[in-house]
């Protein structure tokens, strides 16, 4: 009935992801490589959970 009220996962994952290849690009555009690797990295992570839920609705 309140369906509607409930948090949406997938929708914070897919917040969680456009933040991180923000801050990823702007560590590249400041040339520091590593943590836009690391972020890089995070980022992949999540878009795999974002695949994996989308796919077991």
């Amino acid at each position: 009935m309140f369906s509607w009220l409930k948090p949406n996962p997938i929708k914070k994952l897919q917040t969680k992801h456009k933040q991180l290849t923000e801050q990823a690009f702007k560590a590249q555009r400041d040339g520091n490589i590593r943590e836009y690797s690391r972020l890089t990295s995070e980022a992949e992570n999540i878009q795999k959970d974002i695949d994996q839920a989308t796919h077991s609705e």
